[in-house]
């Protein structure tokens, strides 16, 4: 698979989540749309959103309620694409949405693999590729990352790094959509630093890509030691995504992470 076509099935796969085309995503001006349930869309958006926006570096693509279609038009108009999903004009956004009970909620940056780019990393500890049957005693907090509890039935395939038969690392990948499966990492505190997120990632996004599926992932911004792993084992930022939800749904959040 080259870096073209890794390109265009997330072009296609974003298309399908926004009811666009995916030329509309390289357009240098902005587009927005009613958003609706599309069935082939990432198994994790909570479709339809009262307003969601991506962009590829170009343009903003937006997808909103009926109700938000023009304050958003006007939002996007002010700003140039990444003024848009950036502090202070997110404040801008804050203060439009709220007589409609919405805030910004999440906002990552997204990435691709560069296969000219990409290796396998040793790891010092042994590894094993695992599938779907190896993960079910393992929906605990210290691997959250690399599994979701809430959508087991979309974690297919991981690569766990053991020392002495001890899990002490994880990567799993979700298959959220047709062509596309997200890698999430996660390692333990104590064996941090030793190459083992890079170990795993990277021979994960091997794995995903000999399936022929393309591998993505997702940090935000401020996730650098995320980000850095994604860089090292060549991931290239390929988009950024902010999303609103209902205030209530945010101060939940909120008060949830407060209290882990």
């Amino acid at each position: 698979m080259t870096n073209g076509e890794i390109f265009r099935i997330a072009l296609e796969q974003s298309a399908v989540d926004f009811g666009r085309s995916p030329e509309d995503f390289l357009s240098p001006e902005n587009r927005i749309t009613v958003s609706r349930k599309t069935e082939k869309a990432r198994k994790y958006l909570d479709l339809p959103f009262a307003c969601d926006m991506v962009s590829y570096g170009n343009n903003v693509v937006a997808q909103t309620s009926a109700e938000l279609t023009e304050p958003v038009r006007e939002y996007l108009a002010k700003y140039s694409a990444a003024h848009c999903f950036e502090t202070p004009n997110i404040h801008v956004l804050d203060e439009m949405l709220s007589p409609f009970g919405l805030k910004v909620c999440f906002m990552a940056e997204y990435f691709l693999p560069d296969v000219e780019k990409m290796k396998v990393f040793p790891c010092e500890y042994e590894t094993r590729l695992l599938d779907a049957s190896a993960f079910r005693e393992l929906y605990l907090p210290e691997w959250s990352n690399a599994l979701c509890e809430k959508r087991r039935e979309l974690d297919v395939l991981g690569v766990g790094a053991y020392d002495e038969g001890r899990l002490v690392g994880l990567a799993g990948c979700s298959a959220d959509c047709e062509t596309m499966y997200q890698i999430g990492i996660d390692v333990l505190p104590d064996y941090r630093r030793q190459g083992i997120a890079s170990a795993l990632t990277s021979r994960l996004a091997d794995e995903v890509l000999k399936r022929g599926k393309v591998p993505f992932y997702c940090a935000a911004w401020c996730n650098l030691k995320s980000v850095r792993n994604a860089v090292k084992c060549g991931f290239r930022p390929a988009w950024v995504e902010l999303t609103a939800r209902d205030i209530e749904f945010v101060d939940k959040l909120n008060k949830e992470l407060k209290s882990k």
